[in-house]
C-alpha cells in the first residue's frame, strides 16, 4: 500500500499526491502573499504554507484539487506541518479525482438508510413521524453524502448520516435502560438534530460553510424547515408536538454560547444534548490518537480546549504460572 500523509515520520522528505483541503490567501508581514493551506488524503490533513505565493499561483491551488506534492514533515509550535518543497496540479494521466483522497463513513449508503428507514418506523407519533419523513426525504441525497462538520469530527463523505445512526444507537440504548423518555421525540429530535448542516456546509470536498451556515446556522435552519413542513403538512403550528420537536433541534448544543438560542428544558432535549456532544468526543480523541505512539500524547485538540490526549503503553499480561502437575500427569 502506498505511504499517506500520516506515515509520514517527522523531518522525513517525501512525494505524494494529496487533495487541497483547505486553500486560503494570507499575507506576510513582509507585505507578500502566502498561501495557507491544508492538504488531505484518507489517513488525515496536515497544514503546510505556500510563501511568496504569486496571484497565478492562488488561482492554480485552490481547495478541492488534487496536487502532487513534494515536502517535509516538520513541527511548528508544537503541531505538524508540511515544509513545501515543491507544488504542482495532478495533470489527467495522473490521480486528479478529489474522491480518491477522502475519508468515508464506515457503513455504506444502503446500510446507512436501512438504520434510518427503520427507526422512522419506531417514531409513532403521527406529528413527529410526518415530519421526519418529510425532511428526510426532501435532504436524502446531500444528507447520506455530506460530513457532519467541515473539521473537528465526522468531518468525512458520509459523515452526517454517520453521526446520526451514532447517537440513535446510543438512544435506543438509553430508552431500554431507563423508563419515562419518550422514544419517538428523542429518535425524531436525533435524526432532524444537524439535518441542517445539508444546508449550512457546501459538501464533502473542500467542505466550506455556506452564506447561510454562516449567517444562520444549522440549528435555525432546520427550525424553519420544521415549521415549513409542518405547514404544508397541515400540522397546527401550536400544536405541544410541533413546540417539543423545534425545541430538540434548537437546545441541542446545550448552552446559549455554543449557539443554541434556548437550553434543554425537556428530558429527551437533555439526553440529545449529551449523546451529540459524547459522540463527537468521542470521534475527536479517536482520530487525535490515530497516529500516536502508545506512551506519548497526541496534538492539542482545538475543539476539546485545546487539551492533549494520552495513549496508553500497551499492557503485557504476565504470563500464567501452570497449576502444579497431579502425580498422575507425571506419569
Amino acid at each position: 500500500m502506498a505511504k499517506q500523509l500520516m506515515d509520514v515520520k517527522l523531518n522525513e522528505q517525501f512525494e505524494m499526491y494529496v487533495l487541497l483541503k483547505d486553500a486560503k490567501k494570507r499575507v506576510a508581514k513582509n507585505g507578500n502573499m502566502f498561501l495557507s493551506l491544508v492538504f488531505q488524503d484518507k489517513s488525515g490533513d496536515i497544514s503546510g504554507k505556500f510563501w511568496d505565493a504569486t496571484p497565478e499561483n492562488a488561482k492554480e491551488f485552490v481547495a478541492g484539487k488534487v496536487v502532487l506534492l513534494k515536502g517535509k514533515r516538520e513541527v511548528y509550535m508544537n503541531s505538524p506541518q508540511i515544509k513545501i518543497l515543491s507544488m504542482r496540479l495532478a495533470n489527467q494521466s495522473e490521480p486528479h479525482d478529489p474522491l480518491m483522497f477522502i475519508k468515508k463513513a464506515g457503513m455504506s449508503r444502503d446500510q446507512m438508510e436501512e438504520y434510518i428507514n427503520q427507526t422512522i418506523f419506531e417514531i409513532t407519533n403521527a406529528t413527529y413521524n410526518r415530519v421526519v419523513r418529510a425532511l428526510i426525504t426532501k435532504h436524502a441525497d446531500r444528507f447520506y453524502d455530506f460530513p457532519a462538520a467541515k473539521s473537528n469530527h465526522h468531518d468525512f463523505a458520509g459523515g452526517l448520516a454517520f453521526h446520526t445512526i451514532s447517537i440513535l444507537k446510543q438512544a435506543h440504548a438509553i430508552v431500554s435502560q431507563y423508563d419515562g423518555i419518550n422514544a419517538p421525540l428523542l429518535y425524531a429530535g436525533a435524526i432532524l438534530h444537524d439535518l441542517g448542516k445539508t444546508t449550512e456546509l457546501s459538501g464533502p470536498i473542500a467542505t466550506e460553510y455556506t452564506l447561510a451556515g454562516d449567517l444562520l446556522g444549522h440549528l435555525s435552519i432546520m427550525d424553519a424547515e420544521i415549521v415549513e413542513a409542518a405547514d404544508k403538512l397541515g400540522i397546527d403550528q401550536d400544536s405541544q408536538d410541533l413546540i417539543m420537536l423545534r425545541h430538540m433541534v434548537l437546545s441541542h448544543h446545550g448552552l446559549l454560547e455554543d449557539g443554541s438560542p434556548e437550553r434543554p428544558k425537556m428530558l429527551e432535549a437533555e439526553i440529545l444534548h449529551h449523546l451529540d456532544e459524547l459522540d463527537a468526543t468521542i470521534v475527536m480523541i479517536q482520530g487525535a490518537l490515530k497516529n500516536v505512539q502508545p506512551g506519548e500524547f497526541s496534538d492539542r485538540v482545538f475543539g476539546l480546549d485545546n487539551r492533549r490526549f494520552y495513549k496508553p503503553k500497551k499492557v503485557i499480561e504476565p504470563k500464567q504460572k501452570p497449576d502444579k502437575p497431579t502425580q498422575g500427569e507425571l506419569l
